[in-house]
C-alpha cells in the first residue's frame, strides 16, 4: 500500500517525447547506464553491457531459465519458493528438483551435502530467491559462499532473484551474488523495481551477468519481444535519483509492520512463525489440518464483523507433494491498524475451525 514515488511520474511527464518509438530490445542505455550506477551502491560492480532490461521481473527469469538451460535440463531450488518458478520452468522445459528449507530453523539453506545428493548429469543450476519470496529469509555471505563453491565444483549457473534487496532488517547487511568472485561465468542476478518502487504495473526488471556469452544469447530472447516498455524504463530511470533517506524510511514502515504481525502470531497458540531478516513476507504454521481447506473456509463460511481474512496457502511454494500442508503465507503489506484487525480475525478464526476439525 506504499505509494509509488512522485518522481516516478514526474520523469515520464518531463519525458520530451514526439514518437513512441521500441527502445533497444537491451533497454534504454541512459536507463542502464544509471542502473548501473546503482548497483554500483551496493557493491555490484558491472557495466551498463551486462544489464538486459526486461518486462519485468518475470521476463527476467524466464529468458534466464531459456538461456541458461537445455530442455530436460534440472534446476536445483530450495523450498518453499516463489510459485510462478513452476510455471517459468515448465515454460523452458526445465525440471525443478526441490531442496527442503524448513520452518524450525528459520527457512536456512540446507546443507551442502543435502544439494550433493540431488547433483545428477541432468543438473545445470541452482537458484534462490535473496530476500526469500515467500519465507523472508536473508542468505548470510557464508551461504553463498557455499552455493559459489558448489557452481563451481560441478559446472553450475548460480540464479539469484534479488528484487527485496532494498528491504533488509535488523541492520543485517544484503549480500548478493554478484559480490562472489571467481565465478563471474556461472552467475546470473534477476531484478525487478516492481517492490523497490512498489511500481508493479510498469513491467520493467534486468538480467544480470557478467558472462559475456550468456548474455549475448539473452539478448536474441529480448529482440523476439523488441523491446521493453518505454515509460516504465523512463520512470525508473527517474526513480533512481531516489537516495538512501526513501528506503530508510520504507524499511522502518516495513520493519514495524513485520515486528507486530510475527510477534501477534506467535501469541495465539499452536501458531509458529519465524522472524524473517527481509522482504514482506512471513510463513506461518497454524494449528490446522489443511491449509488450502481452512483458506477457502476463510472465504465462503467464516465472518468476523462482517470481515475475514485472505491468506496464501503454503502448498502453493512448495513443489513436493504433501509439504507446506498447514503452512500459510502472509504479506505484511497493510497499515498495522489492518493487520491488527487482520491477526484478531485470523485467531477466532482459528479457534471456530478447531471446533470444525476435532
Amino acid at each position: 500500500d506504499l505509494p509509488t514515488p512522485p518522481v516516478f511520474f514526474e520523469g515520464i511527464k518531463k519525458a520530451n517525447i514526439t514518437i513512441l518509438e521500441y527502445t533497444h530490445s537491451a533497454g534504454m542505455e541512459s536507463y542502464r547506464r544509471k542502473l548501473a550506477e546503482y548497483y554500483h551502491r551496493y557493491g555490484i560492480n558491472v557495466d551498463y553491457s551486462d544489464i538486459i532490461i526486461t518486462v519485468g521481473g518475470s521476463e527476467a527469469i524466464e529468458i534466464a531459465l531459456m538461456t541458461c538451460f537445455n530442455p530436460g535440463d534440472e534446476i536445483i531450488i530450495p523450498e518453499p519458493f516463489y510459485a510462478n518458478y513452476i510455471g517459468f520452468s515448465r515454460a523452458a522445459d526445465v525440471v525443478i528438483k526441490p531442496i527442503k528449507s524448513v520452518i524450525d530453523n528459520g527457512f536456512a539453506l540446507p546443507p551442502v551435502s543435502e544439494f550433493e545428493k540431488l547433483i545428477s548429469p541432468k543438473t545445470k543450476g541452482i537458484m534462490i530467491c535473496n530476500p526469500s519470496n515467500p519465507t523472508g529469509y536473508l542468505y548470510t555471505k557464508e551461504e553463498l559462499e557455499a552455493l559459489k563453491n558448489l557452481a563451481l565444483k560441478y559446472n553450475l549457473f548460480l540464479l539469484s532473484d534479488e528484487v527485496y534487496r532494498e528491504f533488509c532488517y535488523d541492520g543485517k547487511p544484503y549480500h548478493s551474488v554478484m559480490h562472489l568472485t571467481g565465478a563471474d561465468e556461472h552467475i546470473v542476478m534477476l531484478d525487478s523495481i516492481s517492490k523497490r518502487y512498489s511500481a508493479c504495473g510498469a513491467r520493467i526488471g534486468a538480467l544480470v551477468s557478467k558472462n559475456k556469452v550468456l548474455m549475448a544469447s539473452a539478448l536474441k530472447f529480448a529482440q523476439a519481444r523488441l523491446s521493453p516498455p518505454t515509460f516504465g524504463q523512463i520512470g525508473a530511470e527517474a526513480a533512481l535519483s531516489l537516495g538512501k533517506e526513501y528506503f530508510d524510511e520504507v524499511v522502518k514502515e516495513y520493519t514495524e509492520r513485520r515486528n507486530f504481525i510475527v510477534n501477534e502470531l506467535n501469541k495465539i497458540p499452536g501458531v509458529k512463525c519465524p522472524m524473517p531478516g527481509g522482504a514482506f513476507y512471513c510463513i506461518a504454521e497454524l494449528p490446522i489440518d489443511d491449509a488450502d481447506k481452512f483458506c477457502q473456509w476463510l472465504l465462503e463460511r467464516f465472518n468476523y464483523n462482517n470481515q475475514t481474512v485472505m491468506l496464501a496457502p503454503a502448498t502453493g511454494f512448495y513443489s513436493t507433494p504433501g509439504e507446506g500442508k498447514k503452512q500459510v503465507r502472509i504479506a505484511y503489506v497493510l497499515k498495522k491498524e489492518d493487520l491488527k484487525k487482520a491477526v484478531e480475525c485470523l485467531k477466532i478464526a482459528l479457534e471456530e475451525y478447531s471446533k470444525i476439525i476435532q
